[in-house]
């Protein structure tokens, strides 16, 4: 039988590539994952082999050393990732967000600056927009960046970073006044600064702090943080595209190449709960028989394995329509959206079928049940992606009376 969640159209390299990675997580991730995770411990010897492999420069272009592919073959092998480990994926996830807003919106010199090194895994990269009051709001946000001659002078309270402490260049949204006028409209007063740090916790650089490790339910190993700005002096040049108001929309960007991520790590904890189910059912007897010849699992199965296939048909979609262009913040939200919630119903119907043992830290299924919850808030809540959505289908189907 086929393995689900299939893609058609894929040329020989993506091909090889995906055998690559699937062979790797096979290997190399699934058989530890769900010991680093008991120890909420960095799977640094995992991470070096996705560097070996070439997987941090992925989507960089070649000229700047890495590999060149395309959104969907990063979406395809996440999903891959993420099927052995979520917390794998979620470190890759804002390097790459980084990376692309670097090759969207980079200056020259930004672009010749970071990328090579990125490409190569020398420098890892993190993402922050979120602040500890302002949840989805992000014109909530208070941080702030003043000019000071040739520098800007930062100073504010991030929440969320994925990578906060590994990491060695963070990208910051910020509020940045200069050149706006008293009301001026949220986001257009806000700039994304490009910030080199050292990888660890504490004082980092002078006027920046990693206070340490957040302690998540789920989503352990990799490390999530806060990020706190005291005076951080930074040089102008370090303006992602060089001119201050342009943050926002170039966050929104990256966004949208998050939401793709976050809908293929949900089709492949999905993936990963399925077979999970599935193998159980056949393994487990009950009133003379496995547990897979009683019609009550047969339906459940039934149910898992539809939403695996459609959440990846969504995710995919909302790859090729961002790789060819055009704009897809309909598709990336409905992608998000669906592959999350259907993520969430898979694995909870993989618990049930676990029964008793679902329940135990001996079963990989107990790890997928404290990870799904994660992708329902990151990179935008159900009720965001549903307003996104909404917006978006009234402006394609606006009546005209």
């Amino acid at each position: 039988m086929a393995r689900l969640a299939q893609t058609a159209g894929l040329t020989d390299v993506q091909q090889e590539i995906l055998s690559t990675v699937r062979d790797f997580v096979d290997k190399e991730i699934i058989p530890v994952a769900t010991e680093l995770e008991h120890r909420d411990e960095y799977p640094q010897q995992i991470v070096d082999g996705l560097k070996e492999l070439g997987l941090f420069g992925l989507m960089i272009p070649e000229e700047y050393g890495g590999l060149g592919e395309s959104l969907l073959t990063y979406a395809l092998c996440v999903e891959e990732i993420a099927r052995g480990w979520m917390s794998v994926s979620g470190i890759i996830n804002t390097h790459f967000i980084v990376a692309y807003m670097l090759k969207q919106h980079g200056t020259q010199e930004q672009k010749d600056h970071f990328l090579p090194r990125m490409a190569a895994g020398d420098i890892r990269g993190a993402f922050s927009m979120s602040e500890p009051g302002l949840g989805s709001d992000v014109s909530a946000i208070t941080s702030k960046a003043e000019k000071d001659g040739e520098e800007y002078v930062l100073n504010g309270q991030k929440m969320w970073l994925t990578n906060g402490g590994t990491s060695s260049l963070v990208a910051v949204l910020v509020r940045s006044d200069e050149g706006h006028p008293e009301g001026t409209a949220p986001h257009k007063s806000m700039t994304t600064f490009l910030i080199e740090k050292e990888p660890g916790f504490g004082e980092v650089r002078p006027g920046l702090t990693i206070p340490g490790k957040i302690d998540k339910m789920g989503y352990k190993g990799v490390d999530t943080t806060e990020l706190i700005m005291d005076g951080l002096r930074i040089p102008a040049d370090r303006v992602l595209g060089g001119v201050t108001g342009r943050g926002f929309y170039q966050m929104m960007d990256g966004v949208e190449v998050g939401r793709v991520n976050v809908a293929a790590r949900g089709c492949g904890v999905a993936q990963r709960a399925f077979e999970l189910g599935v193998r159980y059912a056949q393994q487990r007897h009950t009133f003379g028989k496995p547990i897979a010849q009683h019609q009550a699992i047969q339906f459940k199965l039934a149910e898992m394995a539809t939403k695996v296939e459609a959440a990846h048909a969504m995710m995919v979609n909302a790859a090729r329509k961002k790789d060819s262009g055009e704009r897809n913040d309909l598709e990336a939200g409905m992608a998000k959206y669906l592959a999350s919630e259907y993520c969430k119903e898979v694995v909870e119907d993989a618990f049930r079928i676990h029964g008793g043992y679902g329940f135990s830290k001996e079963y990989e299924i107990e790890r997928l049940y404290r990870e799904a919850p994660m992708l329902l808030i990151g990179e935008g809540t159900a009720e965001i992606q549903k307003m996104i959505i909404g917006r978006r289908l009234l402006e394609e189907y606006r009546f005209q009376g």
